[in-house]
């Protein structure tokens, strides 16, 4: 499935939504790689985030040419559908100019694919999204965290640091997703896919 265009808002602003969790005690778990991902594309465009009054932390600029704004919810994972909500119409963007980068349980660590709508797969930050914008149709792109290891319950593994193991080769990776959010803007979704995937 896929927008007539297949790029991110037409080429007119694409909203890049990380998705994480807020505050220094979540900074660098599993359930944050939005987040990580969002602060290496911050470097490339060179700007930092700052507060905005849509309950976001916020960076304007342009990557690889095209004009984007960079957003954290500043409220929880299962609530941060609202601040994306919020900037969305701030931005005036419709759901098919917004790009959700987040973990996913199902693919394994450090995978990275990209999709046009689909389900939530049990994430409750795409659950919010979904009921915040009425709608599935927007971009995703998902990072493998891969599965939490014997019966250890998901909603604690995705709140763990990455292991020591994860950790030598995270840079890479986030770099890597970066690289692949950057073709989804600039190239369009079968292009980015046919990377990727």
């Amino acid at each position: 499935m896929s927008t007539p265009t297949d790029v991110p808002g037409a080429g007119e602003l694409v909203l890049l939504a990380g998705l994480g969790n807020p505050g220094p005690r979540y900074e660098t778990t599993r359930h944050n790689i939005g987040f990580l991902v969002l602060d290496e594309l911050a470097d490339r465009v060179g700007g930092s985030f700052k507060a905005h009054r849509t309950n976001v932390a916020l960076l304007e600029g342009r990557l690889a040419g095209v004009r984007v704004a960079m957003i954290k919810p500043r409220s929880y994972m299962n609530l941060s559908g609202g601040p994306v909500k919020a900037a969305a119409q701030y931005f005036g963007v419709e759901p098919s100019g917004i790009v959700a980068v987040h973990d996913e349980l199902d693919l394994d660590f450090g995978v990275v694919r990209l999709k046009f709508g689909g389900g939530e797969s049990g994430h409750n930050g795409l659950r919010s999204l979904t009921s915040a914008l009425g709608t599935r149709n927007y971009y995703r792109v998902r990072f493998g965290i891969g599965r939490p290891p014997g019966r250890m319950n998901p909603a604690d593994y995705v709140l763990k640091d990455f292991s020591t193991v994860e950790r030598k080769e995270l840079a890479f990776h986030i770099d890597r997703c970066a690289d692949a959010v950057e073709a989804l803007v600039t190239k369009g979704l079968a292009a980015a896919q046919n990377t990727y995937h």
